[in-house]
């Protein structure tokens, strides 16, 4: 299978590649390499996609919110299936810098969708997002649940992202599968995500900020989970049967959670790192943020149905690996 995987640098987008490759798939790689943060830490991922795919990876540097660029840049290149998991991501900087949101996850999706319809792809897979959810207050959140009131621009960029493939699925029947995952962390992680802020500061002996005086809840999902998932999808397109699919759709459409499954409370987190880093954090309480939620709990019963999807990596394993992966990428 040849696969275009956007967002190739990126956390989501370099670990789904990696085993895509193993896999014996032709990958080609789309990113354009931001200064969000570290673009050391991205490159270093294209490095290892080159070295693991040889002749079978091919990177294009290219922004997939330029669509004349994009069309221009992918001239050429043959690919059946599309894993679009680049986006401008993090609900903190939503509310600092609006307009990448607008760029990247509006106008970059359209673009996606547009390559996707134009050249008759068997399937596209985005990434949406549990913020969605917003202020829902059910537990666990299910695909079946309204998501009308976002908390983050972030959030309504990706419910968004949900609305336009449905239209696409039913002007073009593209066949179009929308992933919210929920708080996904492990090795090669970004910096802005908690695992990473965390263990920086605690082996530094600086304060940890802990929002919501510490009563916070996350459904953290290991990247190896969160990359079956998205495999299981990309292998499975929606059929164009008039049946109802996950989400409510349809047409050729549908919305899974992929998440852990647990909800665990942050605190938990912060001992299994304590222990790992080898001393006790310095705690910071604060407030809760603007466009945060309290807690994050994903119903995967419809990923579960559908294709057999179930999550195998627990905090209390997960979390050890990406220390162990953080000490040996800075030398530590």
């Amino acid at each position: 299978m040849k696969v275009l995987v956007t967002g190739a640098a990126g956390f989501v987008g370099y670990s789904l590649s990696q085993r895509l490759l193993a896999r014996g798939d032709e990958v080609i790689g789309l990113d354009c390499v931001n200064d969000y943060y570290d673009v050391r830490l991205k490159e270093r991922r294209v490095e290892n996609l080159r070295e693991a795919g040889g002749s079978r990876f091919t990177f294009v540097r290219q922004d997939f919110g330029d669509y004349a660029g994009l069309v221009a840049s992918l001239d050429g290149l043959s690919f059946d299936r599309v894993a679009h998991l680049g986006a401008q991501a993090g609900v903190r900087y939503s509310i600092e810098n609006p307009h990448a949101y607008l760029h990247s996850n509006l106008a970059g999706h359209l673009n996606l969708l547009e390559v996707s319809r134009h050249r008759g792809l068997e399937h596209m897979v985005y990434a949406s997002s549990s913020s969605v959810y917003g202020g829902n207050t059910k537990l666990p959140f299910a695909v079946e649940d309204r998501v009308d009131h976002p908390l983050s621009l972030y959030a309504a960029t990706k419910k968004a992202d949900e609305l336009m493939s449905e239209t696409y699925a039913n002007l073009y029947r593209l066949p179009l599968t929308g992933l919210r995952f929920f708080t996904v962390y492990g090795p090669w992680g970004r910096p802005d995500m908690m695992m990473w802020i965390f263990t920086k500061k605690i082996m530094a002996g600086e304060p940890i900020p802990v929002f919501n005086n510490g009563e916070m809840w996350r459904d953290f999902t290991y990247v190896d989970d969160i990359v079956s998932g998205v495999v299981s999808c990309l292998d499975n397109p929606p059929p164009d049967d008039g049946q109802e699919k996950a989400g409510g759709s349809y047409l050729p459409h549908r919305l899974y959670n992929i998440g852990n499954h647990r909800s665990e409370h942050l605190m938990k987190v912060v001992e299994i790192l304590e222990a790992e880093c080898g001393r006790k954090a310095v705690i910071d309480f604060q407030p809760m943020q603007p466009g945060d939620v309290p807690q994050s709990y994903a119903d995967i019963a419809a990923i579960q149905r559908d294709l057999g999807f179930q999550p195998t990596t627990a905090i209390d394993v997960g979390v050890p690996n990406f220390v162990r992966w953080y000490k040996d990428y800075h030398g530590v």
